[in-house]
């Protein structure tokens, strides 16, 4: 009886704290649902979120806006000079914007430039290969889960790791001049210094670190695709190019929108892997803009905080209106497919 009744006795020990606190808290939380009701209840709940997004967020984002209406190169705000709109005319002081060496920042055009052909192409090519991933990973493999997480894992990666690794693997005296040379090559290949290789080295390999991710949410979209829709299409002896194109790819627009919505944010905001990749180069062939802003706001010696400040500022403009645009196809698509 008493062994019985020892594992109950630990048990309201370890809980009286708990009941005692949570007494304390009952009384004030219950006048204030009387006092608020149950809206009142849920800003409650929310605030402390709230609070940390505002100070974390909201905060930045306010004191960045503030700093690109400042000039100089100190970096506290009361000994900068406020100069209004003059950063961002600096960034728009161009004789054509199609040629970066006519504008005044010639490194923010061609940062523009480079990050506009990198977005375009690595995520048209980032869809297709997550959603070849994806289509091949839902299919009866052996070892199918085995496969699942070699494709995933280089998204565990940090940025910083991949690049180091694929600087390894592409340098001239690298991993795969090595295996080329066995393979009967004669000269190495400059890979990372030779300005016809290296924009597609940049590309390559940030598909190969995020194209895990968008794949497992093809993935998760392609599973919950009933199975009895393709049984009836087998049934009807319809082609496996009609199935994908009339079942499978209706199915799984609102999953493809995501991707495409997080793959362009991603590629706008590229920096980490490229920087230790190439640092920019060879000469500017890969500035992308993220690497601009943080070497205007921090690493050049003519650093200007408030020029940088309002190129990121841009930037997040931008990637605002795209996201939008994307969202309002995606939700005219929805409501067109409804009726």
């Amino acid at each position: 009886m008493s062994t019985a009744s020892s594992p109950s006795r630990l048990g309201a020990l370890l809980m009286t704290p708990v009941h005692f606190v949570m007494r304390l808290i009952d009384a004030p939380v219950r006048g204030l649902q009387k006092a608020t009701g149950i809206g009142g209840m849920a800003a409650f709940f929310l605030a402390p979120n709230m609070l940390i997004f505002g100070i974390f967020v909201l905060l930045p984002l306010v004191i960045n806006f503030v700093y690109s209406m400042t000039g100089g190169t100190a970096f506290f705000l009361s000994e900068r000079q406020f100069v209004g709109a003059d950063q961002y005319a600096r960034l728009f002081t161009c004789g054509s914007y199609l040629d970066p060496m006519s504008c005044q920042e010639d490194a923010f055009w061609t940062a523009v430039g480079n990050t506009f052909w990198f977005v375009i192409l690595q995520v048209a090519l980032m869809i297709v290969t997550a959603l070849i991933t994806a289509l091949i990973l839902n299919r009866d493999l052996a070892a199918r889960s085995f496969w699942r997480a070699v494709f995933f894992f280089p998204v565990l990666l940090s940025p910083v790791v991949v690049g180091l690794i694929w600087k390894w693997i592409l340098q001239r005296q690298g991993l795969l001049n090595f295996i080329l040379y066995e393979f009967g090559g004669t000269e190495p290949y400059t890979w990372l210094t030779d300005r016809n290789w290296t924009f597609a080295a940049t590309i390559g390999v940030s598909i190969w670190a995020h194209m895990g991710f968008y794949a497992l949410i093809l993935l998760a979209g392609l599973q919950a695709i009933p199975k009895d829709l393709y049984e009836a299409a087998e049934m009807d002896g319809t082609r496996p190019a009609r199935v994908f194109w009339r079942i499978t790819l209706p199915l799984l627009a609102p999953n493809l929108l995501v991707v495409v919505v997080l793959a362009l944010i991603r590629a706008v905001q590229i920096f980490d892997e490229v920087y230790v990749l190439t640092g920019g180069g060879p000469g500017t062939s890969t500035l992308y803009l993220t690497q601009y802003i943080y070497e205007t706001g921090f690493a050049s010696a003519l650093r200007n905080p408030g020029l940088a400040a309002a190129a990121s500022i841009l930037m997040g403009v931008v990637l605002v209106v795209l996201t939008l645009f994307q969202l309002g196809i995606g939700r005219k698509q929805e409501n067109k497919g409804k009726r």
